[in-house]
């Protein structure tokens, strides 16, 4: 019997070779005589099935599609989800004895000797066979070894006695139906589509399990040559094959004389559905679709190295589930849309990145670019939310932040209750001059940076000249007065207002190190620092003193249910509860009382937030949260800070802007999002908590008669709605008469903003 089977596979492989290679007969004879015993004998070892390279889907926290990754257009699907048409139509005309033979089909092979000996040609390889073979290449190429794959008359006689070896020894292993499902799932059914499911998709717009007679007889044709049968560039020779195909199946007792008549009159209608891949065909979100891709092919726990990572990511067949919220998403979007089209030749950007307190999931992630690689106006693949780079150093394709202005003030403010300090504390605001070895105290560094004339600087300016005297460290946030902060830093230690930024969540973005406070001038926002970072930061103050690092992925699963790790928010405490409440105090008073006071948000009482300005307004911002959502809203240059990008004496959708503030343009973005937000009981708000009342206390005055830190601001006292439980008692503005600081301190104009020897003068 053994040796029957030997000659019979001898056979075989001649009437195959000839049939189907056509390579020269006296070849194959030379090859029979000398080599018989060694192709025999040769063991190819057994198949290794790996799972067939498929698309990984990204979808948002509601499910919905954001983007899809591959390499190879190929959607699994089980055989029950496949239409019967289908099923039976690639039997029909690729292996009629399918569920007859044991993997070769000797009847076939004789039948392929006979075609061939009268000038014919008629293939003798099994869906078996087929499947082994497309197995084999499917390996070599998701292994990156395309160039061993062997094509046609590529192949040895050994490599077509190892293929009948393997599809016998697979029968033994595989039911019939494992087999076609594998093989349907792993054809090339042309332009780029892989399985039945892609090619349903692409030609007709439809599931694999929905195909029509005529649909899956023109699919099945399309198999033995995707490109000589090709739908979109050879209509007509589809038609043909189809009809083929159809006839087969009428032959075989598959259809019906009523169905075949009525399939073979169909036309050929193409619904062509050309799936696009990647970021740049995002349904959603692009620059956070980036993001998700970057967190993917940055981590090991994906693959040791980035050739693992990316092969994960376009091959792995995965569903990765994202935190991002559709309907956020798409208000945020549309209000960094319409802020400035991204073809105005003012070219500026705007940004809205939302995260959740608690647990650090990205919400939103919307800028106002188009995400493509082309050189075009409005073209940007940067990512303007975030930093540079990752904590290991490797691309996040951010932009690597811009200048925050005075929304790094709460820092400073942060680090004042913290050393015991009460936000009541009278501070001269009339101090303008910080000479060159002014004694900051900076424990882990040196700080430097002047503000003198002496010096060759300009003296400390605020916004406006009518601020420069004694006020509550409470007022001077909310109205954001720059001397207030400075004199606050004097009492300071540096390195600790730099550990309180970190662990807010604070950092560089273009080098992730801690924020910068080795020039005095950063006390009012001259770092770089990524909108999610400040968000986030923010979020710490929103969480009562909880830091959680922002994630992107809940979930990763493969094809086989098989789950891989995300990256946890690590959220831990890293700042006390009562310091967190006293800064959303005072930044809530900021909102309705302060810089804040024009933003159009519905709920004030149980948010807080901070406006930032940079020299020349050219970086505005507004980032702030309730419980429930932390919001950064950036408007600016993300293309330098020149005077071409001074948003000074502008017109925006035809808007003048004699100079753009955090308040408006970002402002509003920030309002808009927060809003839309409001009611969704994912987000739930809860009212602010009191800070503690050593916080409160009011300490004694500088000048006297001011202990209101209302007192002497020309500030309006405006008091919460009567009778809602979360307002807070705010003190009652003076009626004594606050002196004039004295004119040498109090300068009638500010100093000047550019200039070579200018420090910045953010607000």
């Amino acid at each position: 019997m053994g040796n029957l089977l030997t000659l019979l596979v001898v056979c075989a492989v001649a009437g195959v070779l000839v049939a189907g290679l056509l390579i020269p007969a006296g070849a194959v004879a030379t090859a029979a005589v000398s080599g018989t015993d060694s192709f025999v004998n040769s063991n190819p070892g057994t198949l290794k099935l790996n799972a067939p390279a498929q698309g990984t889907t990204v979808l948002a926290s509601d499910g919905s599609v954001i983007a899809r990754f591959y390499e190879q257009d190929r959607q699994a699907v089980t055989l029950a989800k496949m239409s019967p048409y289908i099923r039976n139509g690639i039997v029909a005309i690729e292996d009629a004895r399918f569920y007859q033979h044991g993997g070769i089909d000797p009847t076939g092979i004789l039948r392929a000797v006979a075609a061939t000996l009268h000038g014919g040609r008629e293939g003798a390889s099994t869906i078996t066979q087929q499947y082994v073979n497309n197995v084999i290449i499917e390996n070599l190429v998701t292994s990156g070894k395309t160039d061993q794959a062997k094509l046609g008359a590529q192949k040895t006689i050994t490599d077509k006695i190892n293929e009948m070896k393997q599809a016998i020894d697979l029968e033994k292993t595989m039911s019939k139906d494992q087999i076609l499902q594998g093989y349907l799932n792993l054809i090339y059914f042309g332009n780029g589509a892989y399985g039945i499911q892609a090619a349903a998709k692409l030609y007709f717009d439809t599931d694999a399990k929905d195909l029509t007679l005529p649909q899956a007889a023109a699919l099945a044709g399309v198999v033995n040559s995707p490109t000589v049968y090709d739908p979109v560039a050879h209509p007509d020779n589809v038609v043909t094959r189809r009809n083929q195909v159809l006839s087969k199946m009428l032959a075989q007792k598959k259809i019906t004389q009523k169905q075949y008549a009525a399939a073979v009159k169909a036309p050929l209608v193409v619904h062509l559905h050309k799936t696009a891949q990647g970021c740049v065909a995002a349904k959603m979100a692009p620059y956070f679709c980036d993001y998700v891709q970057q967190l993917v092919l940055n981590n090991s726990a994906y693959g040791a190295t980035p050739e693992d990572r990316a092969k994960f990511l376009y091959q792995g067949g995965l569903t990765i589930k994202t935190t991002l919220d559709p309907k956020l998403q798409q208000v945020a979007q549309d209000r960094v849309n319409n802020t400035m089209s991204p073809t105005d030749p003012l070219q500026r950007g705007a940004d809205v990145v939302s995260v959740q307190p608690g647990t650090g999931k990205v919400l939103t992630m919307a800028q106002n670019t188009v995400y493509n690689p082309a050189t075009k106006p409005g073209n940007y693949m940067g990512n303007f939310s975030l930093p540079l780079k990752d904590a290991n150093g490797l691309p996040l394709h951010g932009s690597g932040g811009f200048q925050i202005g005075s929304t790094f003030k709460p820092f400073v403010f942060a680090e004042w209750l913290r050393t015991g300090h009460s936000m009541m504390t009278m501070i001269n605001g009339a101090v303008q001059d910080y000479p060159i070895g002014y004694p900051w105290k900076n424990s882990c560094g040196t700080t430097t940076g002047s503000y003198d004339p002496a010096s060759g600087t300009n003296l400390l300016p605020n916004d406006d000249p009518n601020h420069y005297y004694p006020m509550t460290a409470y007022l001077g946030l909310a109205i954001s007065i720059n001397t207030i902060t400075f004199q606050t830093a004097t009492q300071l230690d540096f390195c600790n207002i730099q550990k309180m930024a970190t662990a807010a969540g604070l950092k560089e973005g273009s080098t992730n190190k801690p924020y910068n406070v080795s020039n005095i001038s950063n006390l009012i926002g001259s770092d770089n620092v990524a909108p999610i970072d400040l968000a986030t930061a923010y979020a710490t103050f929103a969480a009562g003193g909880i830091r959680c690092e922002p994630i992107a992925l809940t979930s990763v699963t493969d094809s086989t249910g098989k789950s891989y790790p995300v990256p946890s928010a690590n959220c831990q405490r890293t700042m006390s509860k009562e310091v967190a409440a006293g800064v959303t105090y005072a930044l809530q008073y900021m909102l309705v009382h302060g810089s804040g006071y024009a933003i159009p948000l519905n709920d004030k009482a149980t948010a807080f937030a901070k406006t930032g300005t940079t020299d020349g307004n050219v970086e505005t911002w507004t980032v702030g949260a309730n419980s429930g959502i932390a919001t950064a809203a950036w408007f600016g240059s993300y293309q330098g800070n020149g005077p071409q990008w001074v948003n000074q004496d502008i017109t925006i959708n035809g808007v003048y802007y004699p100079g753009i503030d955090g308040n408006q343009l970002a402002g509003s973005n920030w309002a808009a999002v927060m809003n839309a937000a409001a009611g969704n009981p994912a987000y739930q708000v809860n009212p602010l908590t009191k800070p503690p009342a050593s916080m409160l206390s009011q300490t004694a005055p500088l000048i006297a008669g001011t202990n209101d830190p209302m007192a002497g601001s020309g500030v309006p006292v405006q008091q919460p709605d009567s009778g809602t439980s979360t307002a807070q008692p705010q003190p009652q503005p003076s009626t004594q008469a606050v002196p004039n600081p004295p004119a040498t301190t109090s300068p009638t104009t500010t100093a000047p903003k550019h200039g070579p020897k200018s420090q910045p003068t953010n607000k």
